[in-house]
């Protein structure tokens, strides 16, 4: 099976640009920063709810419980500093703040499915002439930086929500600048 393309920190500004200009570009912005910043599944943006990510007053949580996932095992996704950002600027725009009511409503106020949310991803990599990429992008895109960095295949394991390494280690690629500052560790 292909995987999806890791997109370069320049593509994901062109996407951020070109979301810019849509008539919802404050809520696809933050779809997509849930996906690289999160690394959430489209199904699992698609199921978050307003109580799972901010607080009754309006604050965003520093964890969000994911309760429809992959394997159907939840599971808790922290919230780094960009997310919040987004986050944070994306509540204002919620016109029904019900705890139970979708994150990301659709145009007729009911809830993405997951395959609507991958189809957006699909049409927004497209027109941003990004070959390859996916609703998939995101999450590897966010594993594959993390393992850059050095973070440990068990921790990248736990972030992905995967109960086993080998599914983590098929996110990762090799390449020349990771093999450069590992030998550079000798």
């Amino acid at each position: 099976m292909r995987q999806a393309k890791i997109v370069t920190e320049a593509e994901l500004k062109r996407v951020m640009a070109y979301l810019s200009t849509r008539r919802h570009a404050l809520r696809d912005q933050t779809i997509f920063a849930v996906s690289f910043n999160a690394g959430l599944r489209a199904m699992e943006i698609a199921a978050l709810k307003i109580e799972d990510v901010y607080t009754a007053e309006g604050g965003v949580r520093e964890i969000i419980q994911l309760h429809t996932t992959k394997g159907d095992q939840p599971r808790r996704v922290f919230v780094n500093k960009r997310l919040n950002a987004a986050l944070r600027r994306y509540y204002p725009t919620i016109s029904v703040k019900k705890p139970c009511t979708a994150l990301f409503p659709s145009q007729k106020g009911g809830h993405f499915s997951g395959n609507t949310i991958a189809q957006l991803f699909l049409e927004v990599y497209a027109a941003c002439r990004i070959d390859g990429a996916s609703s998939h992008s995101g999450r590897r895109t966010m594993i594959t930086r993390l393992a850059d960095q050095g973070i440990s295949v068990h921790v990248l394991a736990a972030i992905a929500g995967h109960r086993n390494i080998a599914i983590t280690q098929r996110y990762l690629t090799v390449n020349d600048a990771l093999i450069a500052r590992a030998v550079e560790l000798a």
